[in-house]
């Protein structure tokens, strides 16, 4: 077969077919493979041993089967005939195809020949009109240079002008007082200090003119619009409605602007100021009388001079009031400062940059830092400082003009819970908490001298004590006094932490002189009863002052001289016990000798209160006390208003005098058996005659116990 796959293919005949190949079970011999070995032969094997999945035979096959070609012999003889044939036919046909192609090209080089001749005809022309014309292109060229640089120049001053120049509207928007203070004054105002700014780099180059210029218009129109914004704000304030909780958007926003010159915002503060510090005076002049600063009366008011007739109630309304008043104005001003701090704080750095005489108010040479709640607090604290001058002058004719010690105390508690109260409002200092303050001081001078006068008064009841020795009058009123000033301050805000101590100089004031007024006068007593008629104070004192949990280290000192007058009492009905039942001298001198002691019971026959007589007396005495002791011993304290504690005390007292006795009994049991003793060990018969001691004194400890209990 041809390359193109058109070519003859030549097949042999099935009757030329040479046998094929011995089986592989067949030797093969020499003889044979020489017989094997001619062309046809090895064509043979060439066709059989084709593989019949080759590309190229199967193309071969079917294109055979599209011919529709019958495997004859004379089908065979004729393909490669017929094969060659249609190639030959085929080359032809492509040679005419070459033959019609380079008749086409030659057309093309024909009419390739007339564009060049065109082209030269058409350059000449050019040239020379090129030749003609090249100096009109040339000042064209420099006109359209020229006209670029024309456009760009003004494209330059135009956008020059829209930057760094005020159009005239601008201007009259700026600086007339008939215009307006709304958004286009702001943003003319905007522009204007751009364009100041920004005169900074016209003023980098050469020739510095131009920036000087326009540096000088621009702050000439800034100052004019900063002065017509100061006038705006202050006719502003003076119909400001501060009871609206919105100011005007306008007003806070001209306030923001304004901060960038301190000294107009300074001052527009002050006059603000000004203007409520004398409206809030008239408001607070009105609401005490009823009547305006004009004279006018108003009838929708309720006078506070009229209505408080008591002065707590009086000086309560006025601090009321004022709270009420501060709260309301701190409100209504707080959108000024908290709301737009940060925007203040930065227009007030930028002006103190401005004006360079700002920075030598600073003399600690620190940063410049806006505090727009301190700035809030101080405003409001002007505001409100004619309000504080006349609650200072009303509330210090109540407080000097008073009489009454509680009265005294609870108004200085009022003013120290609204001293506390106004200083989370306003802070650490203002006018009206400072005056607040000296009102408290005030309140509690003349507390702590109308209670002076009080205890010099009772100075001649400080002799006298009650005969049934119980608190005198002039302390009872004394703790009840104490008592309604201990409920006024369990009731009140302290200011420390430590309550007690806080209350400590009240405590110094009402209650210590009373106390040491009857300590004085339980010392002036004789016997036991000045420390009953101490301890009965006591007692008083500290069932009055024990409910309240900031006196409790107070209740502890009262409990513990409780304590001590408890065990001179306990040792004065000791003494009694021992000295009624006769007892004093056996006990007295029994008592330095030791049980058990052959040495000390030897001493013992030696006592005079060991005689048979007088140990017989004082038997015979015991017995006679014995049945009344109790009695007579809780008779000595009668007057103890506790009587659960005479009980204690003479118990104890009896407990004392129990353990005495049975140390004697003790004593003179071992010393009669020491007798006895001896006795038997000489037999002299002596015993009968000698009586012991127990014998004389036949009562026991616990017939002792039992008589007391």
């Amino acid at each position: 077969m041809a390359a193109n796959g058109t070519g003859p293919i030549t097949l042999p005949s099935r009757d030329r077919m040479s046998p094929g190949p011995p089986s592989p079970g067949i030797p093969l011999t020499p003889g044979y493979a020489a017989r094997t070995a001619n062309p046809l032969s090895t064509k043979l094997t060439s066709v059989l041993s084709t593989s019949y999945v080759d590309s190229e035979f199967r193309e071969a096959l079917a294109l055979l089967d599209e011919r529709g070609v019958t495997n004859s012999a004379e089908t065979r003889r004729r393909l490669r005939l017929d094969v060659q044939k249609e190639v030959i036919d085929s080359n032809g046909e492509i040679i005419a195809e070459f033959g019609r192609v380079a008749e086409q090209l030659k057309r093309i080089g024909a009419t390739i020949d007339k564009l060049n001749k065109n082209y030269q005809e058409m350059k000449s022309h050019v040239t020379a009109a090129h030749e003609a014309t090249s100096s009109t292109l040339e000042e064209a060229d420099a006109l359209m240079t020229q006209r670029r640089n024309v456009e760009t120049k003004q494209q330059l001053l135009k956008a020059f002008h829209e930057h760094f120049v005020l159009s005239g509207d601008e201007v009259t928007s700026l600086t007339s007082t008939a215009e307006l203070v709304d958004d286009r004054f702001f943003a003319a105002l905007s522009k204007a200090k751009l364009i100041r700014k920004d005169c900074e780099i016209l003023l980098g180059f050469e020739n510095q003119t131009l920036g000087l210029d326009v540096m000088e218009q621009t702050s000439k129109n800034l100052n004019l619009a900063f002065q017509k914004l100061y006038r705006w704000i202050q006719k502003e304030f003076k119909t400001l409605n501060l009871e609206n909780p919105q100011i005007n958007s306008s007003v806070r926003r001209a306030l923001r602007v304004l901060a960038e010159r301190p000294s107009l915002f300074q001052n527009c503060l002050d006059f603000f100021a000004e203007a409520r510090e004398h409206i809030l005076s008239n408001s607070f002049y009105l609401a005490l009388t009823g009547t305006s600063a004009s004279g006018a009366k108003d009838h929708s008011v309720k006078p506070i001079e009229l209505a408080a007739h008591d002065p707590l109630r009086y000086v309560g309304d006025m601090l009321a009031w004022t709270h009420s008043a501060t709260v309301s104005e701190r409100e209504a001003l707080e959108v000024l400062f908290v709301s737009d701090g940060n925007e203040i704080a930065r227009g007030m750095q930028e002006g103190r940059e401005n004006e360079p005489w700002q920075l030598m108010v600073d003399d600690a040479g620190e940063p410049f830092e806006f505090d727009a709640i301190r700035a809030l607090n101080d405003l409001v604290d002007r505001d409100v400082s004619g309000v504080a001058r006349i609650l200072r002058q009303r509330v210090e004719q109540v407080i000097q003009t008073n009489e009454e010690t509680i009265l005294a105390y609870k108004l200085a508690n009022l003013l120290n819970f609204y001293r506390l109260t106004f200083s989370k409002l306003l802070g650490d200092h203002s006018v009206l908490l400072e005056g607040v303050a000296h009102l408290e001081s005030e309140a509690l001078r003349q507390f702590r001298s109308l209670m002076r006068d009080h205890i010099a008064t009772l100075q001649g009841e400080f002799q006298h004590p009650a005969s049934d020795l119980g608190p005198p009058d002039f302390f009872q009123d004394a703790l009840e006094q104490l008592t309604a000033i201990m409920k006024t301050y369990e009731t009140s805000i302290s200011s420390t932490d430590d309550r007690e101590a806080d209350f400590q100089p009240i405590m110094a004031e009402s209650f210590e002189p009373f106390i040491s007024g009857c300590e004085y006068m339980s010392k002036n007593m004789s016997g036991p009863s000045g420390s009953i008629f101490f301890i009965n104070c006591l007692l008083a004192a500290k069932a009055a002052i024990s409910p309240f949990d900031f006196t409790q280290q107070r209740v502890k000192q009262l409990q513990s001289t409780i304590d001590e007058h408890t065990r001179k009492l306990v040792e004065s009905q000791y003494s009694f016990f021992r000295t009624e039942s006769a007892l004093e001298p056996l006990l007295t001198s029994l008592r330095p000798l030791r049980e058990n002691n052959k040495e000390d019971v030897i001493k013992m026959r030696q006592l005079e209160a060991l005689r048979p007589e007088a140990l017989t007396a004082a038997s015979q005495d015991l017995d006679d006390f014995l049945p009344s002791a109790v009695m007579d011993a809780m008779e000595n304290v009668k007057h103890l208003q506790d009587a659960r504690l005479a009980r204690e005390i003479t118990e104890d007292a009896a407990d004392r005098f129990c353990a005495d006795f049975e140390h004697v009994e003790e004593m003179l049991v071992f010393a009669d058996e020491m007798a006895a003793e001896q006795q038997d060990g000489s037999g002299d018969g002596i015993r009968d005659e000698v009586p012991s001691f127990r014998t004389l004194f036949l009562r026991t400890t616990g017939e002792v116990r039992v008589l007391l209990s």
